[in-house]
């Protein structure tokens, strides 16, 4: 995130006003209507990249029905990288790439790509998220700012909190019953002795 990157507000506007054809279903077989390696090799052809070679599409195109969402929050992530201002460095088809194929994962398998649109928070989260797979921070922010704000919005180490919180209270309540159980047992045997 060493290099500024554009307004985020323009990149949260880009993703509210995202137009129906990259909400579409995407191709998955014979079923969907959106080819998304064809959308994705022509952002990268525009962001200054060669064109894709097959085993490069290969992430784009699963056969598996559970990609789903995945590909459609690629999609979105095209809409928004295919801004005047990403396309003008000519210097980003390698990190968008990168971005695309793998850097959507995680948030794919936990919220609706749908909210990346809909939700301010999650417009915002994925724009930043974008950035960062660039190497690049909002404009006007320094590297700390946009790391903080990013780890506020974060979904999946939301997540993570959650289930380390909730695996640790697990462990508390298991400590207490053993804790109990042990003083029925020792208040037992006082009992019996006595």
């Amino acid at each position: 995130m060493d290099n500024a990157g554009p307004p985020l507000e323009s990149l949260t506007r880009r993703l509210a006003e995202c137009p129906a054809e990259f909400l579409d279903e995407p191709r998955i077989g014979r079923k969907g209507r959106v080819h998304v390696p064809a959308v994705v090799n022509d952002l990268l052809r525009d962001l200054g990249g060669p064109p894709l070679v097959p085993n490069q599409l290969n992430p784009f195109e699963p056969d598996d029905s559970k990609q789903r969402n995945r590909l459609r929050l690629i999609l979105i992530a095209c809409w928004l990288l295919h801004d005047s201002w990403f396309r003008e460095q000519k210097n980003l088809a390698v990190s968008a790439l990168a971005l695309l194929s793998t850097g959507l994962d995680e948030l794919a398998s936990i919220t609706t790509a749908n909210k990346f649109v809909s939700d301010p928070d999650r417009r915002e989260e994925l724009a930043r998220l974008c950035l960062r797979g660039l190497g690049l921070r909002p404009a006007g922010e320094t590297e700390a700012q946009a790391q903080d704000r990013l780890a506020t919005l974060n979904t999946a180490e939301r997540q993570r909190v959650i289930k380390a919180a909730r695996a640790a209270e697990e462990r508390a309540r298991q400590i207490r019953e053993e804790m109990a159980k042990k003083a029925a047992e020792e208040a037992a045997d006082k009992w019996g002795r006595e």
